[in-house]
């Protein structure tokens, strides 16, 4: 699924997890990975690179591959890391890195470099160096070299696929609103499908795009910059990826921002996780039709939050019975109207294009919600890598019973999101990686010479995709130096970076000095966005990626 978007200029990231219940293989706060040969492996491999960075033969920075679309000053380089750090001789993989140096703007001296990872799991974070220029930025990029990378298996670092692009659906997509048995089988053998195909493409390689191999790679990414402790910034998954770094890695953390925080509880990653997030994209996705029942004048989509929910269903079944523009089915609707549950700044050109539809104008919601050809490869990796790294992290329920009892349960009470997410993470109950991870208990561990580093977690209140609570349990499990930062009122998801200029007085404050602003804080919500008229063009401007529908 395509996981992360710079939205003028702020960091915000996807994470479209799953359903859940209390079926699941429990994983208790008990001993995982956490002194493993494959942690031996990864702290060999980092001072190799350490010791090659500090004899001036580390990163070789030089154009970006034209692929990358990345313009100059962004500059890229290839880290190799091993396939499988319990064999650090063994087969290696490249990952992208990008990087724009610290401008010393204002005479700025130099702190490092901040490494960004947008989430996913399956995003690409080589974009972040061009936020440089952003005046939410400036500051920022004038202390510290802004670097991305491209995890492992994403774009250009070893890439994960798991279906050849003849076997991928094409649009339209119809998607029942209530699905019947029958297609619930469709679904299940689909995702069985998807599992095998992961399994014949990776091969054995497909049980090494984990979180903890993420987490190691991020620790010879570090030493292969030259820097002795990590600068981290990490949104959605970044938070949780983020946190398991500094549970391996304690004393090589120096600042961390953790944005939109996912709830590392490892009794809840990942399939428990995701029953929290099908009420909290309810909770959105009312937010949004209530902001446009105010703006009816504009609209025109009713009054109330369930008036603008009958428009949309009678677009919906507009759609189901004839696809908008012959490519948009309800499949394709309800992804681009996801995007609403996620994202504030997509309201008024989402309203706008239920209204144009409803007068007789199809354009903007086919400009909107139509899948990009353009984009299918990087979606179809993203999905991949998505689906690899949640499958392995954690067990998952086998039995479809569970899912089904659990999903149409919640279906009662969520129904926007609820079956679309369970179908997205369905092929990790056939999973053909015979032993899966078991969720790192995130925090400060038995024999820890010295309390975890100073962290700085920041979290929308009424966030779709990480639930609030989530950050309230991260920022417990982090310790006594972890502040939190909370945008009171407000879900768009990923704070950081423009919105609200509260949040990123915080954030810039403990970038460039460490002081973190208390134990807890808040900042009022950023401003709703303003209505966009249907005379705007705006209601045809370029569609936001939205989630794949698998």
């Amino acid at each position: 699924m395509r996981t992360t978007l710079a939205r003028h200029g702020t960091v915000a990231a996807v994470l479209c997890l799953a359903l859940s219940a209390p079926a699941q293989a429990r994983a208790d706060d008990g001993p995982s990975l956490l002194g493993s040969v494959e942690n031996a492996g990864a702290e060999r491999v980092a001072a190799e690179a350490a010791a090659r960075a500090g004899a001036g033969e580390g990163l070789s920075f030089g154009p970006c591959p034209a692929a990358e679309g990345l313009p100059l000053p962004v500059r890229c380089a290839t880290l190799r890391v091993p396939l499988d750090y319990a064999r650090p001789d063994g087969p290696w993989i490249p990952l992208t890195v990008s990087r724009v140096p610290a401008t010393g703007r204002d005479g700025a001296a130099r702190q490092g470099a901040l490494v960004h990872n947008p989430g996913g799991p399956g995003a690409s974070g080589t974009y972040f160096p061009l936020l440089a220029t952003r005046p939410a930025w400036r500051r920022i990029a004038a202390a510290y070299d802004l670097v991305g990378y491209a995890p492992r298996g994403v774009g250009p670092s070893a890439p994960l696929t798991c279906e050849d692009p003849g076997e991928r659906r094409r649009p339209p997509t119809q998607v029942p609103a209530e699905p019947s048995p029958a297609y619930k089988q469709e679904r299940r053998a689909a995702a069985r499908a998807y599992a095998l195909g992961c399994a014949r493409r990776a091969g054995t390689a497909l049980a090494h795009y984990t979180t903890l191999d993420n987490a190691r790679d991020l620790h010879v990414l570090r030493a292969a910059l030259g820097e002795r402790r990590l600068t981290f910034l990490g949104a959605s998954y970044g938070t949780y990826l983020g946190a398991v770094y500094a549970t391996l890695f304690p004393d090589r953390v120096r600042r961390m921002v953790l944005d939109s925080a996912v709830d590392p509880d490892p009794r809840r990653v990942w399939y428990r996780n995701n029953l929290d997030q099908a009420p909290a994209f309810e909770r959105r996705w009312a937010d949004f039709r209530a902001w446009a029942a105010r703006h009816h004048a504009t609209y025109g989509l009713g009054t109330t939050a369930e008036a603008v929910r009958q428009s949309y269903e009678r677009v919906r079944g507009a759609v189901a019975r004839t696809p908008a523009g012959g490519v948009v089915g309800t499949g394709e609707l309800h992804a681009a109207y996801l995007q609403a549950a996620y994202y504030d700044d997509v309201w008024p050109r989402r309203a706008a294009a239920l209204a144009a539809f409803l007068r007789g104008d199809p354009g903007p919601l086919v400009a909107q919600a139509a899948p990009d050809p353009d984009t299918a490869r990087e979606a179809a990796n993203a999905t991949a890598v998505y689906t690899a790294v949640l499958c392995n992290d954690a067990p998952w329920p086998a039995d479809w019973e569970t899912w089904d009892r659990d999903n149409t349960e919640l279906a009662r009470r969520a129904p926007f999101e609820t079956w679309a997410n369970a179908f997205l993470n369905l092929p990790c109950a056939s999973w053909p990686v015979p032993v899966r991870q078991r969720p790192t208990p995130v925090g400060a561990r038995e024999g820890d010479v010295a309390p975890l580093a100073g962290t700085l977690v920041v979290a929308a209140e009424r966030d779709g995709a990480t639930p609030y609570a989530g950050a309230l349990e991260l920022q417990r499990r982090l310790g006594p130096r972890a502040a939190l930062v909370t945008e009171r009122g407000a879900g768009a998801h990923g704070v950081v970076g423009g919105r609200n200029g509260c949040v990123d007085g915080h954030v810039e404050r403990y970038l460039l000095t460490g002081a973190t602003p208390g134990w807890r804080v808040a900042c009022a919500p950023h401003p709703e966005p303003a209505p966009v008229s249907l005379d705007d063009r705006a209601a045809s401007a370029p569609r936001a990626l939205a989630p794949h529908v698998v």
